[in-house]
């Protein structure tokens, strides 16, 4: 079995989230693993957004994380660069409350459509 490396965290404004993610796809990051979000209570800004990628050639994986602000917290949607995004992006507004711009179906995946509040978050 061959073994699989993990890259340390690339952290990034969250500007530059699109930029950088673009860069690791062409450079053979070719499987978008998961998106999910951290609440840091108490911290700001608040959230951290993290993607985790993969290259199947190389055997690599990568993680990239930004932080946004409990005010806005909102960044750039992966769908135009992996079309699979789409539906996790969905799950981490569903339970994180992050929106991601450009992503228009943000509907509840996961939880009935009433519910209020989302259960990641530490309040």
């Amino acid at each position: 079995m061959s073994e699989v490396r993990v890259s340390p965290a690339l952290q990034t404004a969250t500007a530059g989230v699109l930029p950088l993610v673009h860069g690791l796809k062409a450079s053979g990051f070719d499987m978008f693993l998961d998106v999910t979000a951290v609440d840091w209570p108490g911290q700001s800004p608040r959230f951290e957004v993290v993607w985790h990628f993969y290259s199947t050639t190389c055997k690599v994986r990568v993680r990239v994380k930004t932080r946004v602000a409990e005010e806005q917290p909102e960044v750039d949607s992966l769908v135009a660069l992996y079309g699979s995004a789409a539906f996790m992006e969905r799950e981490c507004h569903e339970m994180s409350g992050i929106r991601f711009r450009g992503n228009n179906d943000q509907r509840p995946l996961l939880l009935y459509e009433g519910f209020v509040g989302f259960p990641l978050r530490k309040d």
